[in-house]
Parts: structure tokens; sequence; C-alpha cells
């Protein structure tokens, strides 16, 4: 299967680094501070920003001071963060334009990136960068943005469904990640690969083309 672009947008969590164990610890930490079940809440927060998952779980609480004390426990907490296999080597063997769209904000997603051992990316999103999170297009928009890219000719990477309609509103092709999520639930994305060995990068004709193998 092959996909023709100009630029490449990548999510964070769950689809270059895993930092499930990190994010469980600060949330359940969250959950713990307010009486709420963990098991219930945790699996509902991936793929958004955290602000926007406070304002949903704890809609009577000072939700910026909460993001903040939750922020200040993610930002210095990467025990166990690691990247997804292949994803170090890939990002550095990259010669396009590429850029990280996340909903995590900057002072928790850079020590992920560099506890994954990954390029600090020259062009970055983050959660602080947007009014709204995804799944809203906007990310994504302002990714491709600064990149000075076309959305269409965009293609991006992500491992959950708010990530995956973020950027199909924001008209870009998918490759879901199979990572938090099995293939059949992120069948929404335009191919679903499960790392990131033996993908292919070209240059063809003034833009790039991505082969993945069968």
């Amino acid at each position: 299967m092959t996909f023709e672009f100009d630029a490449l947008l990548f999510d964070l969590d769950g689809t270059l680094v895993n930092s499930l164990a990190a994010v469980d610890r600060a949330w359940t930490a969250l959950c713990d501070r307010h009486r709420l079940d963990a098991s219930f809440v945790v699996p509902q927060i991936h793929g958004r920003r955290s602000i926007d998952s406070i304002r949903l779980i704890l809609p009577h609480v000072d939700a910026e001071a909460e993001d903040q004390w939750l922020q200040d426990r993610e930002a210095t907490d990467t025990e166990g963060v690691f990247a997804l296999e292949g994803a170090a080597e890939f990002l550095y063997s990259l010669e396009c334009p590429w850029a990280i769209v996340t909903s995590g904000t900057s002072n928790v997603a850079n020590p992920r990136i560099r506890a994954g051992g990954l390029p600090m990316p020259r062009v970055a999103v983050y959660g602080e960068d947007v009014k709204n999170g995804k799944p809203s297009p906007g990310p994504y928009l302002l990714g491709a943005q600064r990149l000075g890219i076309a959305p269409e000719r965009c293609l991006f990477f992500e491992d959950t469904l708010a990530g995956i309609r973020s950027a199909h509103a924001a008209n870009m092709k998918s490759i879901g990640i199979a990572s938090s999520l099995s293939a059949e639930q992120i069948s929404e994305a335009d191919a679903v690969i499960n790392d990131y060995k033996n993908l292919s990068v070209l240059p063809q004709d003034g833009a790039y083309t991505l082969t993945i193998p069968h």
C-alpha cells in the first residue's frame, strides 16, 4: 500500500512513545484526589487534552488548577516511557518535512520525547497551542500551517479515534498505529500498522511516497 504526501504528522503518546504507565499513574492519582474510580475514568482520557478530560469528568472543579496539578506530576515522571518499535529510527531517517501534533502540553510532551530517544521536532503543536483539542481538526490544521503544507498533502499517524477523526476532519489521510487500541478499533484509519519497521519513504516527482509492506 502506497501513499503520496508532502509532509508527515505524528501524534506522540501511543503513536511514537508508549507512556501508558506514566499516564495511568498520574490519572490514578488525580482520581484518588477526587475519590473517582480510576478504572472507569482512565480509559476515557486517551487522545484528548487533559484539560478537556478534566472538564468532562470533573465539571465543578477549577479545571485549570487541576490540570496544572496533573501536568506537574506527568512532567516529572517518565519512568517506563519508551519509543514504539522502530519509531526513533524511522524519524531519524526522514528527509521530508514532519511535525509532532500532540494533545499533551509541551512541559509533559518534551520529556517524553527525550525519554523515548526521539529527535526533537523542529515543528510541533502542543495542547496549549489550540483552543479546541482533538477530535477538532484544529490541531492538525495548525500543524500543516506551521509546516507550510496544504492539509490535504499531509499524512498523519495516530493511535486513537479522537486523533484519527481530528485529522480526517482536516482532510488528511491517516495511518493508524495499533498500540493502545486494536486494528479493528481504529479501522477508520486509511491503513493500520503495528510498528514502524519496514516502512519506506522515498522522494518522487517533488513529493514523497510512503510504502507499507503487506
